[in-house]
């Protein structure tokens, strides 16, 4: 994939248009987590030391009804200020007379944050007056939102066929980690995939049975695979529905040469809660009023012997119930193996989701790991083998 990043970008004296997701988290009106702001500080600053005059872009949750204190973003200016390191101006619309007059006032390497951008229909309509608005305010666009790359809004797709286009160095990162991963890896290549459900994962599993040389399955929706294969599983969570799609995709991972790990052995329990009176039994042996709620040793063990031999990991969704102790054992145990092997240069590793990422956090290892994508939804249609309208619109045809 070609597009152009801010090596390429001419930014000295220019206005550049910057999308960021500053959509964060707020209780109290306070930020209670600056992640994505922390993530957008390397495009910003090196936008500043190119002494472009920068103007910066976001929605902000879901305002139904135009403009609304809740949902603004002007509170997140000062934040966004702190952690830069250089004050953040603040325009209350981020079109139009307030939009133009904040922008006017801008010198090299300042930086203007503006209102949010659904507060206009506009926005999410991907509308061409609207964009064209937002294009008067630039003379580049930098897109650095990959987390809100899969929707074709005015400014995460529009902007970019009306303004010469570039990817910051988040987009930059995300885009090249997950091409190693998926598009261009080195090979063996395993797949971890978990969660509870398979119903939630279809397009994911089918797009990577035909990407990866193991599937690595756990979870809540792997017993519905070994339901599939005609094994007890108890009062286990499973979507008993879904048994025929299960077979399925076993047999197109196998015309793909793709092959499907399941686990041998689990820790089951009477009751779903932490620290519940637990055993482990072969999956050949669960009760009828057990729940499967974790991996077992040799499932482990299996596992990690197999990331010894692979070259390449994607991973989304944890193994278990790792909310609850001792359930996060398994997936504690693989991740640990994971980051040790990537430590080493042995195994490039590249995780996503929101479960995903708070257990390998709570397995004290997300630092180790070569890429850990925080885009939600963008990182799971990119898995799943979705074009991306905000990428799409910066590549170089």
């Amino acid at each position: 994939m070609a597009f152009r990043t801010l090596d390429q970008a001419p930014a000295k004296g220019q206005r550049v248009l910057l999308r960021l997701d500053l959509n964060v988290p707020m209780e109290g009106g306070r930020v209670s987590d600056a992640t994505r702001i922390d993530r957008a500080l390397p495009t910003l600053k090196d936008l500043i030391k190119l002494g472009a005059k920068i103007i910066v872009l976001s929605h902000f949750g879901r305002p139904k009804n135009g403009p609304d204190k809740e949902n603004s973003l002007e509170p997140v200016a000062a934040v966004l200020a702190s952690h830069l390191g250089k004050p953040v101006s603040f325009a209350s619309d981020c079109i139009g007379e307030a939009a133009a007059a904040g922008v006017a006032k801008l010198h090299d390497g300042d930086v203007l944050l503006l209102e949010n951008t659904r507060f206009h229909k506009g926005e999410e309509k991907n509308d061409p007056a609207f964009v064209a608005e937002l294009a008067k305010l630039g003379d580049l666009y930098v897109n650095d939102a990959f987390s809100a790359a899969h929707r074709a809004h005015a400014s995460t797709e529009g902007l970019a066929h009306k303004l010469p286009a570039y990817a910051g160095r988040g987009m930059q990162a995300e885009l090249e980690a997950l091409t190693a991963a998926l598009e261009k890896p080195q090979r063996p290549v395993a797949a971890v995939v978990g969660g509870a459900k398979v119903s939630s994962k279809l397009e994911l599993l089918g797009n990577l049975t035909k990407k990866v040389d193991f599937l690595i399955i756990g979870g809540g929706m792997a017993n519905t695979f070994l339901a599939a294969q005609g094994k007890a599983v108890g009062k286990s969570l499973c979507e008993m529905d879904l048994l025929d799609t299960a077979r399925k995709i076993v047999d197109e991972a196998r015309a793909s040469k793709c092959e499907i790990i399941l686990p041998v052995d689990a820790v089951v329990a009477k009751e779903f809660k932490a620290h519940a009176p637990s055993q482990v039994v072969s999956v050949d042996h669960v009760g009828a009023d057990d729940m499967i709620l974790d991996l077992g040793p040799k499932s482990v063990a299996r596992i990690e012997e197999l990331l010894g031999a692979t070259k390449t990991l994607v991973w989304n969704g944890p193994f278990g119930a790792f909310e609850l102790q001792p359930f996060d054992a398994g997936t504690n145990a693989v991740a640990k193996v994971a980051a040790a092997l990537t430590d080493s240069c042995k195994l490039l590793t590249v995780a996503g989701g929101g479960d995903t990422v708070s257990a390998l956090n709570q397995a004290g290892v997300a630092q180790h790991f070569t890429y850990i994508s925080t885009a939600g939804g963008a990182f799971l249609e990119w898995l799943e083998g979705k074009q991306l309208p905000g990428v799409q619109a910066l590549q170089i045809s």
